[in-house]
């Protein structure tokens, strides 16, 4: 028995690009040995860092928490493998274009001893749903498609209201990358188990597995895995091959025909989107107490000797993955994690998997570039935009610098897939110029935030300042009330007290920079 699958409608814009993905998936999915050393950031989601719980010279078992969820915008770290904590130390991460930023650095033992198996461990159905999402948590659970969303506080966020789908994204649009695809052909049952536990930790009853047309075997596999679980919730989809319709907002469209609002999110019109590699890690981590501390990562391009996907420990370093593969080849000039499209370019092969590592995409130099031209108002730019927008209208508001009518124009609604850059004919960098604007206007909010902060401490200080005079004069009459009563000399002597108390606190009262303290109830 095999799940039905259904075509869908069309993306607006969007391009049909190179897929370059039969390189890495020749070959079954690979399991990469631990290597000698791992570096987790504390840095591997959306969010403050996690807080580290260990130190240099702990030892550690695979499994264990070494890193506490810091916020509640968080998620915590758990060691890839048993060994021992080198240092926590600053490293360069692919999340930061490379800068350094705080890492645990584990020596492993060679053991890959696990913490142990709690016993009777409640099965998904006998958790409410609030406490399994605070379990997914624990897992450090993070979306694996790119964005690294605490995926608890994701299903927290969307049955703030109302929600009636869960959407898998298996649609993996972008070149190159192919993890997807291989864990969806040879995991698919996982897949599906994530999917079941995922709906009963939002309490709804469909969830759409959504799939492109040109990934027959995935199709497939999740059909024939659909049919053995026999649920009737689980609806698996096929979409167009085109990019980038697995983009979140895109897909919502593509699968329900709904449209998410401009600065919304797709709960805004009940939907929860999760990625595939998402839902797999989920089931590992409810069914069999399995964190988060592995992820399929393509290794491919023309610089790597040896295509392919690989099941990586969270911290291995790019360099061991790629002598793994077979070492870089003689075309190896561009290190890029992430896509063709959208991937960080680095600079260095010592950046290590994080949660987010998708695919290493080794590329040789970029041809030269030609001159960048006028824009000619072709409109081909607004012809391939998924997000309907009018890209040769941002360029101009950009050069001009004009942070209203970038806003009203809908810069911030731009995904910078990049399709826009592919077809100018003048060759103008469109997607860095508004990633630039978007940045500007992030400061700008920034900025505006720090002055209404400060606004309020003055506010406030001077809130304090007048209830502190108010009283030390209520006090100053009822003492001189009751100096009325004792003779002119007390009157004389309380005059002089009020005098010597102004000019001794009259520059800390009125002059201190430092003074922000909130005004006293």
């Amino acid at each position: 028995m095999t799940a039905p699958t259904y075509d869908l409608g069309t993306l607006h814009g969007g391009l049909r690009l190179d897929p370059h993905k039969t390189e890495s998936t020749a070959a079954r999915l690979q399991q990469m040995p631990v290597p000698a050393q791992l570096v987790l950031p504390l840095t591997q989601h959306v969010g403050e860092p996690a807080q580290p719980l260990v130190g240099a010279g702990d030892v550690v078992l695979k499994g264990q928490p070494i890193a506490a969820a810091g916020t509640a915008l968080g998620a915590p770290v758990h060691a890839p493998t048993s060994g021992r904590v080198l240092a926590i130390e600053p490293w360069p991460v692919s999340r930061r274009h490379g800068d350094p930023a705080p890492a645990i650095v584990i020596e492993s033992d060679g053991l890959d001893q696990a913490m142990p198996i709690i016993p009777g461990a409640l099965s998904y159905q006998e958790y409410s749903p609030e406490a399994l999402r605070a379990h997914i948590l624990d897992g450090g659970i993070v979306g694996l498609g790119g964005a690294v969303f605490p995926t608890a506080q994701k299903l927290a966020q969307a049955v703030s209201g109302p929600l009636d789908m869960l959407i898998l994204n298996g649609v993996e649009c972008e070149p190159y990358i192919s993890c997807d695809d291989m864990l969806m052909r040879e995991h698919a049952d996982r897949v599906v188990s994530g999917a079941r536990i995922l709906l009963h930790a939002i309490d709804v009853e469909r969830c759409f597995i959504a799939v492109e047309s040109d990934k027959p075997e995935a199709l497939l596999a999740m059909a024939e895995a659909l049919g053995r679980a026999a649920d009737e919730r689980l609806i698996l989809k096929q979409v167009p091959t085109i990019y980038p319709s697995g983009g979140e907002d895109q897909l919502v469209q593509l699968v329900t025909n709904r449209e998410v609002p401009t600065g919304g999110l797709p709960s805004d019109v009940g939907c929860v989107v999760q990625n595939v590699g998402t839902a797999a890690a989920v089931d590992d981590w409810v069914s069999r107490q399995e964190p988060l501390i592995s992820r399929v990562t393509t290794i491919t391009g023309p610089g790597i000797a040896q295509p392919m996907n690989v099941e990586v420990r969270i911290g291995t370093r790019v360099a061991d993955l790629a002598a793994f593969a077979g070492g870089y080849t003689d075309q190896a000039a561009q290190l890029i994690i992430g896509g063709a499209m959208t991937g960080k370019s680095m600079s260095t092969d010592e950046v290590p998997i994080v949660k987010a590592s998708n695919c290493i995409l080794l590329l040789p130099a970029p041809p030269p570039q030609g001159p960048e031209l006028p824009c000619i108002r072709c409109g081909d730019c607004a012809s391939v935009c998924p997000v309907r927008l009018l890209p040769q209208q941002l360029h101009w508001y950009y050069a001009a610098d004009d942070e209203a009518q970038l806003r009203e124009h809908g810069l911030l609604d731009c995904i910078e897939c990049g399709c826009c850059d592919l077809v100018c004919p003048s060759a103008i960098p469109l997607t860095a110029s508004f990633r630039r604007a978007k940045g500007r206007i992030r400061e700008l909010e920034d900025e505006k935030a720090r002055a209404a902060r400060a606004r309020r401490r003055f506010e406030n200080r001077q809130q304090r300042l007048a209830t502190e005079r108010e009283e030390r004069n209520a006090e100053l009459r009822r003492q001189k009330d009751n100096a009325k009563r004792a003779g002119p000399d007390a009157i004389a002597e309380i005059m002089q007290r009020k005098q010597r108390t102004t000019d001794d606190r009259k520059d800390d009262l009125d002059d201190d920079p430092n003074d922000n303290r909130d005004p006293k109830p």
